[in-house]
């Protein structure tokens, strides 16, 4: 059975934003099954909680989980976790979906169930553990409408500055204005609604102008070329490079 596309990528597309939470102050031994947590569950728990040597911790409310889940705050970057559960998981497991900062593995298991990892921070990551949605649950994902913020152009790729966390630094400077700084790259000073920048190297126009929906950055995908990033399709993602440091990301389109 596959996890269908739509929430693999609801689940996934959830930012390290949306999930950074404090995590326990003292560390707990790992998940068993409980009243609140269904065997199936519980069992997949213990196991990848055997390798990732995580400490249990309230999931976040953003997330939407059932009350079976089971989340673990783990010191230790997600690029390093993911061959390490599919390994423990082997057949069972199906391959990695991943998202700008978030994977998605569906297991076969007599129910279907998922783990999801999401970076936190360079070397922190949550694990979740939880049944997988059902496709009524899926049906209904598909039906939210998603606003579109104003100044974007519909049909055009855009990202969220959180998406390029790692990457790229997005720094707001109020006013409208943000900065977009990569070590190796410099930086591009960009205003919401207007195609004008500015480079360490001088004044350039965006293809697009960036907008914002009141919390985040929406930048034009086409845009991190005048940052001498680059873009290359991946599978069902783009690997965007800038300098040195890439990430793998879907871009957003309204």
């Amino acid at each position: 059975m596959r996890l269908p596309l739509s929430v693999t990528l609801s689940l996934a597309l959830l930012g390290p934003a949306s999930l950074a939470q404090t995590a326990p102050a003292t560390p707990t031994k790992a998940p068993a099954a409980s009243a609140t947590t269904n065997r199936g569950v519980s069992a997949l728990a213990v196991e990848v909680g055997s390798v990732v040597k995580g400490r249990l911790m309230d999931c976040p409310e953003s997330l939407k989980l059932s009350v079976n889940a089971v989340c673990l705050y783990v010191q230790t970057p997600a690029a390093s976790l993911r061959p390490l559960v599919k390994g423990k998981l082997a057949a069972r497991a199906g391959d990695w979906k991943t998202t700008g900062k978030s994977s998605v593995l569906l297991v076969k298991d007599a129910a279907p169930n998922f783990v999801l990892l999401s970076a936190l921070g360079e070397k922190e990551t949550l694990v979740v553990v939880d049944a997988a949605p059902t496709a009524k649950v899926a049906a209904s994902t598909t039906t939210v409408k998603v606003a579109t913020p104003a100044g974007v152009v519909k049909g055009q790729p855009y990202v969220l500055g959180s998406d390029l966390v790692g990457v790229v630094k997005v720094t707001s400077l109020g006013g409208g204005k943000y900065r977009l700084s990569n070590a190796d790259q410099g930086t591009l000073t960009v205003t919401v609604g207007q195609r004008a920048a500015q480079t360490d190297a001088g004044a350039v126009e965006l293809p697009l102008a960036p907008a914002t929906d009141g919390k985040n950055l929406i930048f034009p995908l086409a845009g991190l070329r005048a940052l001498g990033c680059t873009t290359t399709p991946n599978g069902g993602v783009l690997t965007v490079a800038c300098g040195s440091d890439s990430v793998g990301l879907k871009p957003i389109v309204f």
